[in-house]
């Protein structure tokens, strides 16, 4: 399988036969040499940029209305990398106020430039949301102390392409049926006639077993109810939990503090899944720990993952040692 480069700039970190590593500010190096190798080949850029945020965080972040526009002005230069039917997945937090309980707008309005900028051609093939009922309440201000607040627990994930139909099979990111579906398809029979909502429904509609039903565009880890039945799309078996993984427990090992804003493995198998076949080129501007390409690997996709941080890349490495990827291509220097 050919690898995701031809070339070797300086600001590579480390390779696998896969992917690559580089460090540096992800909008210079996709306007150079290693930008104008890409164009027209990359399948799906899956990413979590520093969220527009109105405090600084450690881990890097533009403020206010200018992380609107520079997020703005990476749709031209994502949008040109792409194959003719690939992907733009961003996953996004919310942002609030400085100093106030009241929920800023800046997400959404950058989102929307960006899918809006006139040199891009891009649209909105649909929004997700990402429940994590493991987050921390928060804003802990309004949240914890005043208690005029919910505690923050989802994230808004976009996917966006250069035309109507880019690649993408439901098929391949099904979920596990209900246990009444698996009993309905054990019976052989159900209620079938008409409905309440005018819908008639024949005796064969839901007999035929497809492996699963379609996904939702709600992905919720935890049942929201006690004692509800857990049905995740079946990708995200790949990582039900974080804190148990390789990654995590090398850290603790090392005495290294994981990047703190870091994609779900899951998820991030969700839309390589989805959106892309086996030997297809994935890209993440905004690496960190690189759950994109550790997660491309492991599905046999070429990757390439960017960070201006080398704590950062030294993370990834430790991800691509991870036994799980052993014959799926082991990492190189």
């Amino acid at each position: 399988m050919a690898r995701a480069y031809r070339k070797t700039p300086p600001n590579l970190h480390h390779q696998t036969v896969l992917g690559a590593y580089y460090i540096g500010d992800s909008e210079k190096l996709l306007k150079s040499t290693l930008g104008k190798e890409l164009s027209g080949k990359v399948q799906l850029i899956l990413t979590s940029p520093p969220f527009p945020l109105n405090n600084k965080k450690s881990y890097g972040n533009l403020q206010g209305k200018r992380f609107k526009e520079w997020l703005a002005s990476l749709a031209p230069i994502f949008a040109d990398l792409l194959t003719t039917d690939g992907s733009i997945v961003i996953e996004m937090g919310n942002a609030w106020e400085p100093g106030r309980p009241v929920q800023s707008l800046l997400h959404l309005e950058s989102l929307i430039a960006f899918v809006e900028h006139p040199q891009a051609g891009l649209r909105l093939c649909q929004q997700f949301i990402c429940y994590n009922p493991s987050r921390l309440p928060s804003p802990a201000q309004w949240v914890t102390i005043n208690r005029i607040r919910l505690t923050d627990s989802f994230t808004h994930v976009w996917w966006m392409a250069k035309t109507d139909f880019p690649k993408a099979d439901n098929r391949k990111v099904l979920r596990p049926y209900s246990s009444s579906m698996r009993s309905l398809l054990k019976r052989g029979s159900y209620n079938a006639g008409n409905r309440p909502s005018q819908h008639h429904i024949s005796k064969n509609s839901f007999l035929a077993d497809h492996g699963g039903s379609i996904a939702h565009n709600f992905f919720e880890v935890d049942p929201i109810l006690a004692g509800e039945e857990v049905r995740l799309p079946n990708v995200f078996k790949l990582s039900n939990t974080d804190s148990n993984s390789y990654f995590m427990r090398r850290c603790r090992e090392l005495k290294i503090v994981p990047h703190p804003a870091r994609m779900q493995v899951g998820l991030a198998a969700f839309f390589i899944e989805l959106l892309t076949d086996p030997g297809d080129l994935v890209l993440d501007p905004f690496a960190g720990s690189n759950t994109t390409g550790y997660t491309a690997q492991l599905l046999g996709r070429r990757w390439i993952g960017i960070d201006m941080e080398e704590v950062y890349a030294q993370q990834s490495q430790i991800r691509l040692q991870d036994p799980a990827l052993q014959g799926k291509e082991e990492a190189s220097d």
